[in-house]
């Protein structure tokens, strides 16, 4: 194959936004890299498209508002409409300390300069969502400008638009190695052949580890199995329903396609990949958990054959690891969002396309993320519910 000033393995919305924004930044001769026969086949076609920035860091509730910013220009950029629906993310507490929690998570977000999140009390939640049992609720938290995305309009949107500055992207294409020496990626290897380039970008999502792993770097992301139950289509709730979090267990529902979608993290699943086969028994305890604490859902039943399993991309602290690998000069990293990869891709692939081209950040400082972090003791602090 012919060399390549940046090759970036991954083609989904990470590696799109990605190679969109460095295209935008001046590079030529950018490719996209998948083993996928077509868009979305991995993990960006299974996301459920939640998007938020009730978060309890900082650092992720400034990437949410990065990109709420990029979702409101993206069709007039890339002539794709991303589906951003603000909807709202509704929070809701059972006990006292599900509640203080929320309520610091709150005040880091204001902080942050998300100032429309509100705390709620229970006459509040039943008019946000009326289909919700509250009789253990005691509070929460809303935010009226969170909601809801389009995972697969805005992968389309960044690939179209990257094709129209120029982007090359190489479906059904296997990388098997990265060839380095003093410090830098030469070339990478594929079952097409050799590419030498310049810069290389670890789009690689939940086998992002491999990927890195070619070049001698460490990359503690690991791969998690996280499933979708789909009702049968319905009109009991409306489109415009806020996502409800039950903050205490993760038990959430939301409405899409006409279908109401059922979310509990149960303990995943490492590995499996590709697999979206949903375990029976999951399916069972989340529909009990439905009809409890939605009673209008009694009697509307769990179509299995639409429901889904994907994959999460982990980080230790769960939170993206962004920018230079440690040791590899021109090799870069955007990986480990754990969750939050779709919601946070068009802040995470600007940002990056800034340190690829500029030596630095300049949207905001995301230096929080770095990879070198985990070694050096600065990991960020973990959230039992933001």
């Amino acid at each position: 194959m012919k060399p390549s000033s940046v090759v970036i393995i991954g083609a989904g919305v990470m590696g799109a936004s990605v190679a969109y924004h460095l295209a935008g930044h001046g590079w030529r001769d950018v490719v996209l890299l998948d083993r996928s026969a077509m868009p979305g086949q991995g993990s960006t076609g299974a996301a459920t498209g939640g998007f938020r920035a009730q978060y309890a860091t900082a650092i992720n509730v400034h990437l949410s508002l990065l990109a709420r910013e990029k979702l409101h220009s993206f069709k007039e950029e890339t002539g794709t409409d991303p589906g951003y629906l603000p909807a709202g993310y509704l929070w809701l507490a059972t006990t006292q300390a599900e509640l203080e929690e929320l309520r610091a998570g709150l005040e880091v977000q204001r902080a942050a300069g998300l100032h429309e999140a509100v705390e709620v009390d229970v006459d509040d939640v039943q008019r946000l969502n009326p289909a919700a049992r509250c009789t253990r609720v005691i509070g929460g938290v809303f935010c009226p400008t969170d909601g809801f995305i389009a995972p697969l309009q805005i992968l389309r949107g960044y690939l179209d638009a990257a094709a129209r500055r120029g982007v090359r992207v190489k479906w059904e294409t296997r990388v098997s190695g990265l060839r380095h020496a003093n410090g830098r990626i030469t070339s990478v290897e594929t079952d097409g052949g050799r590419i030498d380039a310049d810069v290389v970008i670890n789009a690689g999502g939940a086998w992002a580890q491999a990927v890195a792993g070619w070049a001698d770097v460490t990359l503690p992301v690991t791969p998690l199995r996280r499933q979708v139950a789909a009702t049968v289509p319905c009109t009991r709730l409306p489109a415009d329903l806020p996502m409800t979090i039950f903050a205490g267990d993760g038990f959430h529902f939301r409405v899409r396609d006409g279908r109401v979608l059922l979310l509990w993290p149960s303990p995943g699943v490492p590995g499996r990949p590709f697999d979206i086969a949903v375990d029976p028994q999951w399916i069972s305890e989340v529909t009990l958990m439905a009809h409890d604490r939605v009673p209008t859902l009694q009697d509307i039943p769990v179509d299995v054959a639409a429901s889904w399993a994907g994959l999460y991309e982990m980080s230790p602290d769960k939170h993206a690891i962004l920018g230079r690998a440690p040791g590899m000069e021109n090799f870069f990293l955007i990986n480990g969002s754990s969750g939050h990869g779709v919601m946070h891709a068009p802040a995470l692939g600007g940002l990056l396309a800034e340190l690829v081209s500029d030596g630095r950040f300049s949207s905001l400082d995301a230096t929080s993320l770095r990879p070198s972090r985990f070694a050096e003791g600065a990991a960020n602090p973990v959230s039992g519910l933001l």
